[in-house]
């Protein structure tokens, strides 16, 4: 059991290894991705269905924030403190802007990934709205 509730059986890599490394997060063999962000259709090595996994949007939307942020503030400072020409803001960030999303866009579809296997997350489905709510902890079921 990991140190947030949730559990890691052996053989299994942990959230950030998975991340990381591109790993698988049942079996830990590399090959999540089949393309520079594109998740492999399921695992060579033990057969998981990436496809079953609803990782979205999210990741791409989140980091086209961060990444802008950073790089606004990043080329302001370089503007103000060098006075550059415009050519080498190109060079500077267009190289910037592509990399880190890229980067960071495989490392936080692969964590969202292992993140819904460790904790079984799947899709809601109309069944789980006929199912009356299960009684909590501390919480009597009357």
């Amino acid at each position: 059991m990991m140190a947030d509730g949730s559990s890691v059986e052996k053989g299994q890599p942990g959230l950030a290894e998975a991340a990381l490394f591109g790993l698988c997060p049942r079996c830990g063999a590399k090959g999540l991705f089949a393309g520079a962000a594109r998740f492999a259709p399921s695992c060579k090595a033990c057969g998981l269905d990436y496809g079953k996994y609803n990782v979205g949007d999210g990741p791409a939307a989140f980091l086209t924030m961060i990444i802008g942020a950073i790089t606004v503030a990043l080329a302001l400072w370089v503007e103000f403190t060098f006075d550059p020409p415009v050519w080498v803001h190109a060079l500077l960030w267009i190289p910037f802007v592509a990399i880190t999303t890229l980067a960071g866009l495989r490392l936080s579809k692969a964590a969202l990934l292992a993140a819904e296997y460790q904790r079984k997350a799947r899709q809601a489905t109309g069944e789980d709205l006929r199912k009356p709510p299960s009684a909590g902890p501390g919480q009597s079921g009357d």
